[in-house]
């Protein structure tokens, strides 16, 4: 792939920058997941009616069928215009209906994927667990088949939006006497069907985004499973790579933008005579430029391949750290102000809070060793 960009792509990047500029939202989104709801639906719903939802995805299922170049361009302008976050479409945008894209059956994607785009519909994630964490091939939730159901008895933990879903991406154990990878699937689970118990979890920046989910005999059409019975594992594995590859876009644009914006604090300040400071500064002003080019590449990955690869999770791990980095230096520049803090009254302190989440969800940081050592470097398993 050419970095440079045709001059196509660069009328249609014109084209996102005017629309976006006309159309943002003057309201600001709420923050916490059961508030800002309706504003997150109205919003996918103006982007899918104006075609700017679904830029890469096919035309049959509501997309525009651009390439996935063009999906980068609108991603970056979209961060530079201060567009809100899509929220509680976020699964379903960014991993949920690719994934359904690259594996699910026609009818699967013909009744889901329009419905993602259009708001209409919001889905969470089910992979972590309380016994296992971010170590996928250790689950335990269970799927018994029933006839033409699963019955499905377990938890999940960490699941972002879970109460205010519609369905969900579920990982499930569904051979009895699997180990590890082997007996995995992944299946679209109504969020609604009687035996799913909800419990939302606080926090530490004040606001319910993530939650507990229970499973007691869920019932769960065979007709539902993704990609085959067993074949969980491969399933799960292009979730998480459209997760660690291009759905981190907006984060790379928002850090390029804030470590200007600390550079220029730190001047009016004075703190940037601070050699320690002004050190630190420079390194993750590098970093980011170099996040950048790491991300270009792995787009190349993505055209050449259809789907992200292993090295998507390079990019997932260095978003995640350099982004407490920026956070812990933003809120260093805040001085003793920090002492007026109040639960989501300010946006420095509350990303700080929140990104303590960011080396955890999606595959903690060990993990995402794991797989850069395993699967990229050709290390020993680690278990």
């Amino acid at each position: 792939m050419d970095i440079g960009f045709s001059p196509e792509e660069m009328r249609f990047r014109e084209q996102c920058r005017d629309w976006l500029h006309a159309n943002i939202p003057a309201e600001i989104r709420p923050l916490d997941a059961a508030d800002a709801i309706d504003f997150d639906k109205h919003w996918q719903r103006q982007l899918f009616d104006a075609g700017w939802a679904g830029i890469n995805w096919p035309t049959d299922y509501g997309g525009r069928g651009l390439s996935i170049v063009q999906q980068v361009i609108w991603l970056e302008e979209y961060a530079k215009a201060h567009a809100p976050w899509i929220g509680a479409n976020f699964v379903g945008i960014n991993h949920g209906g690719p994934t359904l894209i690259l594996n699910a059956s026609e009818e699967q994607k013909a009744f889901h994927l329009p419905q993602i785009l259009k708001g209409e519909a919001i889905w969470c994630q089910g992979f972590s667990e309380p016994g296992a964490g971010s170590d996928l091939a250790g689950i335990q939730t269970r799927g018994r088949i029933d006839g033409d159901e699963l019955v499905i008895n377990g938890s999940k933990i960490w699941t972002s939006f879970a109460h205010v879903a519609d369905w969900q991406e579920l990982v499930l154990r569904t051979e009895d006497g699997s180990r590890r990878h082997a007996g995995l699937s992944w299946v679209i689970c109504d969020m609604h069907a009687p035996g799913i118990t909800i419990r939302p979890i606080r926090k530490m920046s004040g606001q319910t985004e993530f939650a507990e989910v229970f499973y007691d005999d869920v019932r769960i059409p065979l007709n539902n499973v993704v990609g085959g019975l067993g074949n969980g594992w491969k399933v799960a594995m292009s979730t998480l790579s459209f997760e660690r590859g291009t759905g981190f876009i907006a984060d790379q644009v928002k850090q390029s933008e804030e470590i200007a914006e600390l550079i220029s604090k730190a001047r009016a300040n004075g703190m940037i005579n601070n050699d320690h400071i002004a050190d630190q500064l420079a390194q993750m002003r590098a970093e980011v430029a170099a996040l950048r080019a790491m991300t270009y590449r792995n787009i190349s990955e993505v055209v050449r391949t259809g789907q992200p690869g292993p090295e998507a999770s390079i990019i997932r791990l260095f978003t995640a750290e350099l982004g407490q980095r920026l956070e812990r230096m933003a809120v260093l520049l805040l001085g003793e102000v920090i002492l007026d803090f109040a639960y989501g009254h300010d946006n420095a302190v509350h990303d700080y809070l929140r990104g303590f989440a960011s080396t955890i969800a999606g595959g903690t940081a060990q993990i995402q060793r794991d797989i850069i050592g395993e699967r990229l470097l050709g290390l020993p398993k680690s278990r």
